[in-house]
């Protein structure tokens, strides 16, 4: 049994045990809202067309599920987006539909799971889906991994992905990178580094080993300009150390000597006065 079976299922056991009665109605699709919680932003216009053409000939065999909405006479999808948007396409008035008194947090809940089982959700479509259940409903990882049937480390690596910045997410999305593509952009630091590895991991269509190759390497190298920047100053630190030990030892002979350091953006200026007559004998 699936998992959104069993969450359907359950309800349907409590409404029989509360005395409530659900009935297939006709509802009046002009009433029924979306899923606030939908976490799909993008349907597959084939499947969908596909749906419509079974729709228009057998009907619809499964009837939608909504619960009220908090304006009289109106409904939120549950369960049953597809069917909903095929029913609209093909001109219907009216689909049957169960109701349910049914809470926001299992309302998010049936939404991604009902997606899941369909396995066409795009990957940062759930991604951002656990989030939302994370944030407005405080579950915790764990907690989530078991509401939605998936493991721990699974929820974890999804989540992750949003750290990419919106943009990254964007190219990740419409040039059609896997989701271990976007795994391997979470090895660079910062998002316009990231942006531009997308950009070229996409135009030169790189296989996940390839770009995890690619990454690494730029990777070494942006290490080694770093460790070479930090060496550089290291080194005019120690030629201003210099100077600075030499000057005094010119000063402890009885040499009149003047030292002054200014920095002026990428320079330091360095200036020496030193007396021509400081090393004259008196007699």
């Amino acid at each position: 049994m699936s998992r959104l079976g069993n969450l359907l299922r359950g309800r349907q056991r409590a409404a029989s045990e509360d005395g409530e009665k659900e009935q297939v109605q006709q509802l009046p699709i002009a009433r029924i809202d979306r899923n606030p919680y939908q976490p799909r932003e993008v349907f597959d216009d084939e499947a969908l067309a596909a749906l419509r053409a079974s729709i228009e000939v057998h009907g619809i065999l499964q009837p939608i599920v909504v619960r009220p909405a908090e304006e009289e006479g109106r409904y939120q999808l549950v369960a049953g987006e597809r069917r909903l948007q095929a029913a609209k396409a093909l001109g219907w008035e009216h689909v049957p539909a169960i109701i349910r008194t049914v809470g926001n947090q299992e309302l998010a809940e049936l939404a991604l799971i009902e997606n899941l089982q369909r396995e066409d959700l795009h990957f940062l479509e759930e991604a951002r889906a656990y989030q939302r259940l994370v944030e407005e409903f405080g579950l915790t990882q764990r907690e989530l991994a078991e509401r939605v049937g998936k493991g721990q480390s699974t929820v974890a690596n999804k989540l992750r992905l949003l750290q990419l910045a919106p943009k990254v997410q964007e190219i990740v999305r419409e040039r059609g990178l896997s989701e271990r593509h976007a795994r391997a952009l979470l090895q660079l630091e910062g998002a316009e580094a990231q942006e531009e590895a997308a950009r070229i991991i996409a135009d030169r269509g790189m296989t996940v080993r390839e770009a995890e190759a690619w990454i690494a390497r730029r990777k070494e190298r942006a290490q080694q300009a770093k460790q070479r920047r930090v060496w550089i100053l290291k080194d005019v630190r120690l030629f201003l150390n210099g100077i600075q030990q030499l000057v005094k030892q010119v000063q402890s002979s009885g040499i009149p000597v003047e030292w002054e350091q200014e920095q002026d953006g990428d320079w330091i200026e360095v200036r020496l006065r030193i007396n021509r007559k400081g090393n004259e004998r008196r007699g």
